[in-house]
């Protein structure tokens, strides 16, 4: 796991390109404390850098950029590929030669032996450049699930790519500000792929390569894994069986590492299983990492404590409060590389299992997406009656909605943006006009203006998992907990989002993958000799932190007189007065502090 940054360019002197790149591992070296390097083709104008956190294989044979025996290929990569012993198996077979331990090692020699076909026998987290020095081509590669970020620019005959945004911006190589971004941030609490905070730096579609021909300059952006997944599955004993085999298989995998690795326990159904299947596997030599609070409404000790009297290893819990809280919020702004509206909770917890002595955490993060756990899977059958009435009544009743329920204007547009506005949304069109003086046409341009990918069925519970997956965990989830951790210098692991699993859950018809009344009940089942009932049978409560009464008592967000414009003011005099979420404050907080 690592931070990885480079330029191609024919603007640039080599020494331009060598320095900038320079800068670029600078601004990520916390999300690689171990190593750094930097690997020159001055021929082709090219420049990779590379920041290392070692977890597989520790010694100096894992230092990147790296590259086969003969040079003909370098790659800088970011992540973890977990089915590496089995195609490192399948290379030696084929009378492939390794001089080291790792993963990365495994990727080139793939690529050398199937070409661009390699990156479909990928399982794990991965954002990589690769250069192919006799073709004269560079591929930008990322995760089919999108866990691993990777951002890239595309100016004339130049081309820069790094893991985080603030690369760009700290090397010079891209400075200026994206014109909308506040009005994404307004309107959904984070800024959705492939948008960015800059102007022309773009986020890589997840199970995408992009190919850059240095001979012409130019690059085309491909689809190397398509969603064809068809419902198979109709047995629910089948379906147990399976998603009970393939989520160990998932968590066995993701055990693999040279370095001390735990798991976050938070106390819910999907971290108390992982915790439950790694103590299988790690028994004594499992870490768990848990927050609680003063606060007894958000304290979950208990159900944590229930679990952890289960297993062998070694718990570290946290106590959090206000004034933790209230010393780390620069710090927390700070890390968050793009403004988003979550990743609080995310941050303490990668801090306290980074203390611990971590390099490495599974979570539970994915679960919820695949087996209905969101309240928005009972809600979007709402949003199909919506649809059946005329554009011009829901435009009109803009004025007649309350103010928390305003966002259901949104879906006067067709548009699966409107539809999630309406879902998980946080400000009105409306409201975000007055918020930012801008014009309503131009936001709702801004918003619904491009032709996304459209969900593949009408407002079911398959519907809902798509919103959840390709929205909200992708733009917010994912990208908050690797921004967060890496800031630590931990890696996060994510066993519900392996390849396999996931294949394996999602041909489960709906029947069966989904329950009306006992959310992930499927999951329950698969594991009900394991999980205990205290942990499922009980009300959804999700990692969540005090912020209400925390962001309240904070004064940079709830001092009116931060802010700019009455509407703006207004919004935060409700908030004090609690009749609006935290997170609208924060999101206006971040909008008014990001210029």
């Amino acid at each position: 796991m690592c931070r990885i940054a480079g330029i191609i360019s024919e603007k640039l002197s080599q020494n331009e390109i060598r320095d900038k790149v320079k800068l670029m591992c600078r601004a990520l070296q916390h999300g690689g404390p171990d190593d750094e390097g930097i690997f020159e083709d001055a021929n082709a104008h090219l420049a990779f850098g590379h920041r290392r956190l070692s977890i597989i294989d520790l010694s100096s044979n894992g230092h990147q950029p790296m590259a086969d025996a003969g040079k003909n290929v370098w790659i800088t990569f970011n992540g973890e590929i977990y089915n590496y012993p089995e195609l490192k198996t399948e290379l030696l077979r084929l009378g492939v030669q390794f001089k080291s331990a790792t993963d990365t090692e495994v990727i080139l020699q793939a690529y050398l032996n199937w070409g661009t076909a390699a990156f479909t026998r990928l399982r794990g987290m991965f954002a990589f450049a690769l250069y192919d020095t006799g073709k004269a081509l560079t591929y930008l590669v990322r995760d089919t699930a999108g866990i691993k970020p990777l951002y890239y620019s595309v100016n004339g005959a130049e081309l820069g790519f790094a893991s985080e945004v603030r690369a760009f911006k700290e090397s010079g190589l891209v400075t200026e500000k994206a014109p909308d971004w506040q009005i994404r941030l307004l309107a959904f609490g984070h800024i959705p792929e492939p948008y960015t905070t800059l102007k022309n730096v773009f986020s890589l579609p997840k199970g995408h390569f992009l190919c850059w021909n240095h001979q012409s300059a130019g690059y085309t952006l491909n689809r190397y894994h398509a969603d064809n997944l068809q419902n198979t599955v109709t047995s629910a004993a089948e379906a147990r069986r399976l998603i009970h085999d393939m989520l160990n298989q998932s968590v066995n995998r993701q055990l693999i590492a040279d370095a001390p690795i735990g798991v976050f326990l938070s106390g819910g159904i999907d971290s108390s299983l992982i915790t439950l299947l790694a103590d299988q596997q790690k028994k004594e030599q499992l870490k768990t990492i848990s927050i609680f609070f003063d606060e007894k409404n958000y304290d979950e000790r208990s159900y944590q404590n229930i679990v952890n009297n289960k297993i062998n290893g070694q718990n570290f819990s946290h106590l959090v409060k206000q004034s933790d809280f209230d010393t780390f919020f620069p710090q927390i702004v700070n890390a968050m590389d793009m403004p988003t509206t979550d990743g609080i909770n995310s941050w303490f917890i990668s801090k306290y299992a980074h203390d611990s002595g971590l390099k490495a955490v599974l979570s539970g993060v994915g679960a919820d997406e695949l087996f209905g756990g969101y309240p928005s899977f009972n809600r979007i059958k709402y949003l199909g009656y919506l649809r059946k009435l005329p554009s011009w009544l829901l435009k009109m009743s803009v004025n007649f909605f309350p103010s928390n329920y305003k966002r259901l204007t949104s879906m006067a547009t067709d548009h699966p943006a409107a539809d999630y506005m309406a879902l998980r949304g946080f400000f009105s069109v409306a409201d975000i006009s007055n918020l930012l003086d801008t014009g309503i046409d131009h936001i709702n341009k801004v918003l619904f203006g491009t032709v996304p990918a459209r969900p593949p069925h009408s407002y079911d519970y398959e519907h809902a998992s798509w919103f959840e997956t390709h929205f909200y965990m992708q733009n917010q989830l994912l990208r908050d907990t690797d921004v967060m951790s890496m800031s630590h210098g931990l890696e996060v692991r994510v066993p519900f989002l392996d390849e396999d699993f996931n294949q394996t859950a999602q041909s489960v018809v709906p029947e069966i993958r989904f329950n009306k009344i006992q959310p992930k009940k499927i999951l329950i089942d698969s594991f009900n000799s394991l999980i205990p009932s205290e942990i499922w049978n009980r009300p959804k409560m999700g990692f969540t932190f005090p912020l209400q009464k925390w962001m309240n008592e904070h004064q940079q967000i709830s001092n009116t007189d931060n802010y700019k414009g009455k509407a703006a003011q207004n919004i935060i005099k409700q908030f004090k007065n609690k009749r609006i979420h935290w997170s609208k404050a924060f999101a206006l907080y971040l909008v008014q502090n990001n210029g």
